[in-house]
Order: structure tokens, then C-alpha cells, then sequence
């Protein structure tokens, strides 16, 4: 999937500008930066959910032909792109496993019932995300992020080849982010998905992405490698606050400790 010389805007404000990012099979790449610097609304262009003012985005085929994503129908655009948005309204009154089967729905026809196909899709989704021995619970019995994990299983039983995440371990703890992270790791590495993902923990980037997109203000400041981005001068600058990058002698992945005051002082 790629992005190129994207132009967003809210009302007539711009807050994406010339943006470009390219999303590869068995890839992660990470779309990092502050508040406010786009990495959100780039993301969701990418799903259809925000009209451009500029620029193209196209989804490469089996033949390696490039296909402008606003020219698919809904239901061909469903089967290869997903995305995880970072918030959804609570369906109250519905068990997980039907929620989980939303991600079916590019699939079904008219009121056709789930098939074979789907309920294999929903459990392996279910598996997955840790969220199968809930699967009866109704999901406002659930915590926040419980109801995460069941909205990236949503996402994973759609089964496409492009993966779109926003802050997927927001409300998660300890563990379950690990084991989300870990999990977007072998979709990539095993199952040969495109991943674009928007993180706010550097760390979190640092140890996960192949290609990191740093923005600024709804521009690209820098992409390339956690090795190339992940500078103390590019970091410094985009951030403005002063970042030391260290490099972990056992295992070599950057690590990004921020310099308050009170450690200058």
C-alpha cells in the first residue's frame, strides 16, 4: 500500500501536508511523532475514512498492479484493508463473539448466516487477541481493555493483507501490551501482512518496527530505519525536549529516555 503527497484537511485547515508512506508485506512500519502531528488522520485516509484534499493512495494486487483505493467497491476494499481505530462506541447488549463476527461482514451476502469459513475465522481472531474463554460475556461487562482486545479481534477476522493499527495497546496493561505487540510482530514476520501502525512509545517502536515515519506538525520530518530516525538530534527536534539514545548492550534496540529539568539541573 502507498501513500503518496497526501494532503488532509479539516475544514480549511491543513493538517496533513505532502505526507507519503509506503506500507510493505511482512513489514512494520511505525508512524511516530507529538500530538497533532497527523499520524492519526493519515492513518485513516489510508481506510477510507478521511477525503483527501491531495495526493494518491493505491493497493497493489497479486499481479503487482496498483489500484487507486478510491475506485474499489466497499466490499474489495474490506477484504485487503482493516483498520483499529482508538475508539468505538460500547455495543451494548451484545456477546463478544458476535462482535468479533463484525469482521465477517465483507464476507456474508444479504442475511446469509456465518459459514464454516466465518466461525474458523472468529475463533482463530479469538485465540489470537485472548479473548475466546469471554466469548459469551456481553461486552459492557468488559474493561477498557478487554474491550480492546475484542476490537482487534474484529479486525483480524476480517483477515486482510493490510493491517492498520491506532495505539493498539492504548488501555492495555502490562502484559497484554507485550502480547499485542508480540502478536503484530507475527502477522508480519509469518504471515506476510502489510502493518502500519501509529505509536506514542518509542520504546514500543524502537523494538517493533522495520520503518519508522517520524512526523512534525503533518509532515514527514524523516523515515527509514529505528536507526535512522531514532537520533537524539532528530528526536530533540520534533519532540522539543531534549532525548538521549541509548543503545542496550544485550540485545542492541535503541532505548529513548527524554532529559527533564530536573535531570539537567
Amino acid at each position: 500500500m502507498l501513500a503518496h503527497e497526501v494532503v488532509l484537511r479539516y475544514g480549511k485547515s491543513t493538517v496533513v501536508d505532502g505526507a507519503s508512506i509506503r506500507l510493505s508485506p511482512g513489514e512494520v512500519t511505525a508512524l511516530i511523532g507529538p500530538n497533532g502531528s497527523g499520524k492519526s488522520t493519515l492513518l485513516r485516509s489510508m481506510a477510507r475514512l478521511h477525503e483527501r484534499a491531495a495526493g494518491v493512495i493505491t493497493l497493489s494486487n497479486s499481479h503487482g498492479e496498483a489500484r487507486e483505493i478510491s475506485t474499489l467497491n466497499g466490499r474489495t476494499f474490506a477484504h485487503e484493508v482493516t483498520l483499529f481505530a482508538q475508539s468505538h462506541a460500547t455495543p451494548e447488549g451484545l456477546a463478544v463473539a458476535d462482535i468479533v463476527a463484525f469482521g465477517r461482514h465483507p464476507y456474508r451476502r444479504g442475511f446469509s448466516g456465518l459459514s464454516d469459513a466465518d466461525h474458523a475465522a472468529i475463533a482463530s481472531a479469538m485465540e489470537l487477541t485472548g479473548t475466546t474463554s469471554m466469548s459469551r460475556k456481553a461486552a459492557g461487562e468488559l474493561s477498557g481493555g478487554e474491550l480492546q482486545r475484542v476490537w482487534l479481534a474484529v479486525c483480524l477476522a476480517q483477515q486482510t493483507n493490510v493491517v492498520l493499527l491506532d495505539e493498539p495497546t492504548n488501555h492495555l496493561d502490562l502484559r497484554y501490551q507485550v502480547e499485542t505487540l508480540d502478536l503484530v510482530h507475527d502477522l508480519a514476520r509469518q504471515d506476510r501482512l502489510a502493518i502500519g501502525i501509529v505509536l506514542h512509545d518509542l520504546n514500543q517502536a524502537a523494538a517493533l518496527a522495520d520503518r519508522l515515519v517520524l512526523m512534525k506538525h503533518g509532515r514527514v520530518y524523516v523515515s527509514g530505519t529505528p536507526a535512522e530516525v531514532l537520533t537524539a538530534d532528530n528526536l530533540s527536534e520534533v519532540y522539543e525536549i531534549p532525548v538521549q539514545v541509548l543503545s542496550d548492550k544485550q540485545n542492541g534496540l535503541l532505548r529513548i529516555e527524554p532529559v527533564s529539568r530536573h535531570r539537567m539541573s
